[in-house]
């Protein structure tokens, strides 16, 4: 490390597990956050800070008003540029660290697109808001070897949980144990309206910062090789001062995806998809299989249908009726008006084609 270096990271080189070969090891690390909401951006922001050498921020999403209370990465100025999460937090983390390299990937992560996006991943970071992305990260894990930490927050509470595949073992420094997987703990994904969202429950910001601040600190511990990991769940909510560690992944036999092999989410049938936005009145509609979108293209096709038209090197958005497009060059659009998800397709077959 350069003097600048040693000058940056001091108070953490002087802490006695981190040292100056543990901040070398950091700097060497690539660090892939999955999701730039509320703990994705908080989790970018600590890695960047910590030096880590690579932090691939992926986010399929664009900034709104309601994101500034918690998210901590963004400002009213990105809302007004139509700025993608993943973007603006790039732009951001860039001004703070210029020696770590810091990558946007806008994008949704899909089983034809997750292998490549964290296949040179020291350490893989859940900053999602959603279990069929945590399950389809959970199987890409198991599949390239690499370690991840599931972190959740909603209301006031928090939940954090790491994960380490057989795979990871050796690429690991320190001498760290294979856990089970988040389906091992899990068993199969939650049914929709079973787990609250932030929608129903609301969240506060502090809680964010809670549980965030603890799988950094995981991330740390596993690319540094020192230090007790989390050896189970990790619950803490904020408002009543309850704080709980309970029952490990402990790996099953019988499990589908670590025992078995079957890795159903990773091998899901690719076509046209659609999800509906936790508390959004949205739904993104994705097409898979086809070539970049030309965005200025497209927006001279809606020119004469939309009453509402801006667009930049990121995103389109059009208001056309009741409904208004983000549309992203990797033929991704989230309409916004709507829940139904079969609606949201007939209108991007519509406007949009494919």
């Amino acid at each position: 490390m350069n003097s600048e270096e040693l000058a940056r990271y001091h108070r953490q080189i002087i802490f006695p597990p981190v040292g100056e070969d543990g901040q070398q090891r950091l700097k060497a690390a690539t660090a892939v956050v999955v999701g730039c909401g509320a703990t994705g951006s908080a989790l970018s922001n600590l890695l960047v800070r910590a030096g880590v050498g690579r932090v691939r921020i992926v986010d399929r999403d664009f900034i709104e008003l309601n994101n500034l209370q918690r998210q901590i990465l963004f400002d009213e100025e990105d809302i007004a540029a139509n700025l993608p999460k993943a973007e603006a937090a790039a732009r951001k983390l860039r001004r703070v660290n210029r020696d770590v390299t810091v990558e946007a990937v806008v994008a949704d992560v899909n089983p034809g697109n997750v292998l490549d996006l964290l296949a040179d991943a020291t350490v893989v970071l859940d900053g999602t808001d959603n279990f069929s992305t945590r399950f389809l990260l959970n199987d890409a894990c198991l599949h390239l070897g690499k370690a991840w930490i599931y972190t959740g927050v909603i209301a006031s509470y928090g939940m954090t949980a790491t994960f380490i595949p057989d795979g990871a073992v050796a690429t690991l420094p320190g001498d760290r144990q294979a856990t089970g997987c988040l389906r091992c703990l899990l068993g199969t994904m939650p049914a929709p309206g079973v787990t609250p969202t932030c929608d129903t429950a609301g969240v506060i910001g502090p809680a964010v910062a809670l549980i965030t601040a603890v799988a950094a600190a995981e991330a740390m511990k596993l690319i540094i090789g020192r230090g007790k990991l989390n050896p189970g769940v990790i619950h803490m909510d904020l408002w009543t001062h309850e704080y709980h560690s309970f029952g490990g992944a402990i790996r099953r036999p019988d499990c589908p995806a670590c025992g078995l092999g079957r890795l159903e989410y990773l091998d899901a049938t690719v076509g046209t998809a659609s999800a509906t936005l936790c508390g959004r009145n949205a739904v993104q509609v994705r097409v898979n299989g086809s070539g970049p979108l030309d965005l200025a293209r497209l927006e001279a096709q809606l020119r004469p249908v939309a009453s509402r038209l801006a667009r930049n090197d990121y995103l389109l958005r059009a208001q056309i009726g009741d409904y208004e497009f983000t549309v992203f060059p990797d033929n991704r659009a989230i309409i916004k008006g709507t829940e139904d998800e079969d609606l949201a397709k007939s209108l991007y077959a519509r406007y949009i084609g494919g």
